[in-house]
């Protein structure tokens, strides 16, 4: 199809034996930052350049699925950067809290010893290293205005497949490699477009051919669940497999006789899934192909199922047109709607490694979602995982093990701990998982919970391992209950960080399962409270009882005046902040912790840094108008014209000139 739309497009013959390749600057543009395509010359008829605005997916059933695939180190995890769209994908994005910069204690053991890495802004970690990627990692893609979710693998290789038919005991534990291609398989499965990415400058190795043989015995998932029985149907028999020749850079090998990318694009083309497209991940370069496909199977896909795109997704539109002016304001609307309804739940679940972050996750998810196991560091990229639970919608990030600089061995480490950070940022409610083998709370695990506080996140702790404690207590004739366990963590947490007192502990087993299921109702209520706002009413009488108790220190010891705070309001939550007028400008530390202390007390804010800011308010009286009057005008402009004479007569020795009056038309 693609080969016969170049064709005609360009009216040029195949060359026997060499794949014909469009020239670049006969290729639509697309923007590098946004993938949105700015020449239409040969655009599809459906794929359009949107102003900016908010996009909002409405239908997510009826997106296209594309799944990127191929040997390790061939850009796949590049690609997956370059298709992402920030805009949809709420968790991969910072916004407002991007520009503050709060100071942590804890920044020494949270921070990076390496800098920022421009290629590192919350989409997967990209590096030289073969096999750096492990989980399957989904988002929200956009190229142009096509809208579509998007899956990123880990490397397929031949020794990986064969663990597939390898016969595994059932107390043996799953090896890396298996877990990885298991990962695939899922991600091949539930792909309608198969992106299959290979280094041109290496050519088809024996990898791409038994990846390629491989797919064309996968099994492909129908959309059509026994759970869902009213879920729109969707064939998958003729899903489309894509074969992407990747790090071909600029046109100088098209020109080069000597160069070997010819042959090894001729010999792509033995693969079995027709020619392949010479594209550039890392610059942006022949996404127009890719673009034309994904639009036509968008198409193809909404039509089959009975969708509209506006049923689909909302996309900001242009207001030239009336049609467009009406359509747009139709999407606002609905956009509205959209927001009307329950925000999805932004949960990180955060930890040192190996404490049962993933574990914990599988069992939430009741599947093997994430890749978890007894070795430290399985988990890199944060794995972002939609899931409703009680019909409420959360979107549960896992994220990777967190260490102190010093004990970081290699870089993919330290942008792992980069993401987990990104992650931990744009959460609600972070889950400091705790290991209860270590005996006691970890200095480490101390810095996080700071820096989840200090970042102004509500704290949820999972005291996970509980049932390897209740059966030491057995063993040794002790009857230790799981309600004990988690007061006694409660109690090291209260001891280490008086902040950070009556935070909510949820003593579980994550492996076991025991428990897990009490974590939820914990966390939709710590985000409750972090969310709240109280009446300025009802602030200002619980102020007027703690001044009575406990007035406010004097702090100008010049003027020895009595420190006044006259009102308080709060000013947004999410964490809740308040202001507080005062005569003076600042307010003793200490002060400011009773008062936090005491509003933690009377309001059940606990797990959360209450925010106290103090500002002097003014002493003028707000009913005189500011500014000078005129001289001579208005009530006393006698008195002002002599005084203004008397200083000009000390300053001149002259009377001041009159001025000219202006003649009025």
């Amino acid at each position: 199809m693609l080969q016969a739309s170049r064709r005609l497009l360009h009216g040029l013959a195949p060359v026997v034996g060499r794949p014909l390749v469009r020239p670049r600057w006969e290729q639509p543009a697309v923007c590098c930052t946004t993938s949105r395509i700015i020449d239409f010359t040969h655009a599809p008829a459906g794929v359009r350049c949107f102003g900016t605005g908010k996009i909002a997916v409405r239908a997510k059933d009826g997106l296209l699925v594309v799944s990127i695939l191929g040997p390790p180190n061939a850009g796949k995890s590049t690609l997956f950067n370059r298709f992402l769209c920030k805009e949809l994908n709420r968790a991969y994005r910072l916004t407002s809290e991007k520009n503050r910069r709060r100071k942590v204690n804890s920044q020494g053991r949270l921070g990076s010893s390496r800098g920022n890495n421009r290629r590192q802004r919350g989409g997967a970690i990209v590096t030289d290293i073969p096999g750096t990627t492990r989980d399957r990692r989904e988002c929200y893609g956009r190229l142009g205005g096509t809208v579509f979710r998007l899956v990123d693998t880990a490397g397929v290789d031949g020794e990986r497949i064969g663990h597939l038919f390898k016969k595994r005991h059932k107390q043996e534990e799953k090896s890396l490699d298996r877990h990885m291609i298991e990962q695939t398989l899922e991600a091949a499965k539930a792909a309608d477009l198969v992106l299959l990415m290979f280094d041109a400058r290496v050519g088809v190795t024996s990898d791409l051919a038994e990846t390629a043989r491989w797919l064309r015995k996968v099994k492909h998932n129908d959309n059509n669940s026994t759970k869902e029985p009213q879920q729109r149907q969707w064939n998958k028999e003729n899903q489309h497999v894509m074969v992407l020749a990747n790090k071909l850079e600029g046109d100088r090998w098209q020109h080069d006789e000597n160069s070997p990318v010819l042959d090894h694009l001729s010999e792509a083309m033995r693969v079995g899934f027709g020619e392949a497209v010479p594209i550039s991940a890392e610059h942006g370069e022949g996404m127009a192909d890719i673009a034309t496909l994904i639009e036509e199977l968008s198409q193809k896909k909404r039509k089959t199922m009975g969708y509209t795109r506006q049923d689909v997704i909302t996309l900001p539109t242009d207001d030239d047109d009336d049609d467009d002016h009406i359509l747009h304001n139709n999407n606002n609307k609905q956009a509205m709607q959209l927001e009307s309804k329950e925000k999805p739940l932004q949960l990180a679940i955060l930890g040192r490694p190996n404490v049962g972050k993933s574990t914990l996750v599988n069992s939430l998810l009741q599947q093997e979602r994430v890749i978890a196991g007894s070795t430290p560091g399985l988990t890199r990229d944060s794995i972002l995982v939609e899931w409703a639970w009680n019909d409420r919608p959360v979107q549960l990030v896992d994220t990777a093990g967190i260490r102190k600089i010093t004990q970081r061995s290699t870089q993919i480490e330290d942008l792992s701990v980069q993401d987990a950070n990104r992650a931990m940022k744009m959460a609600d409610v972070a889950v400091l998982v705790l290991d209860a083998q270590a005996g006691n709370l970890q200095r480490q695990e101390m810095a996080i919970a700071d820096a989840v506080v200090k970042e102004g996140r509500a704290l949820v702790v999972a005291a996970n391992k509980m049932d390897l404690v209740v059966d030491a207590g057995q063993d040794d004739g002790v009857s230790y209950t799981p309600e004990e366990y988690a007061s006694a963590v409660s109690d090291e947490i209260e001891g280490r960080l008086p902040m950070l007192r009556k935070t909510p502990v949820v003593p579980m087993s994550s492996l076991t399962g025991e428990n897990v299921q009490k974590l939820m109702p914990v966390v939709f209520k710590a985000r409750e409270r972090w969310e709240r706002t109280v009446s300025t009413g009802l602030l200002n009488r619980w102020l007027a009882d703690v001044i009575v108790s406990h007035p406010p220190p004097p702090v100008e010891s010049s003027s020895q005046r009595a420190t006044k705070i006259k009102y308080i309001i709060q000013t947004k939550g999410r964490p809740p902040t308040f202001l507080l007028f005062c005569n003076v400008g600042h307010l003793p530390p200490q002060y400011i912790r009773h008062l936090a202390r005491n509003f933690q007390d009377t309001f059940h804010m606990f797990g959360m840094e209450v925010r106290l800011a103090v500002k002097k308010s003014s002493s003028d009286n707000p009913y005189e108008p500011k500014g000078s009057r005129r001289a001579g005008s208005g009530l006393g402009g006698r008195g002002a014209r002599k005084k203004k004479m008397i200083q000009a007569l000390k300053k001149t020795g002259a009377p001041p000139q009159k001025r000219r009056k202006r003649k009025r038309n």
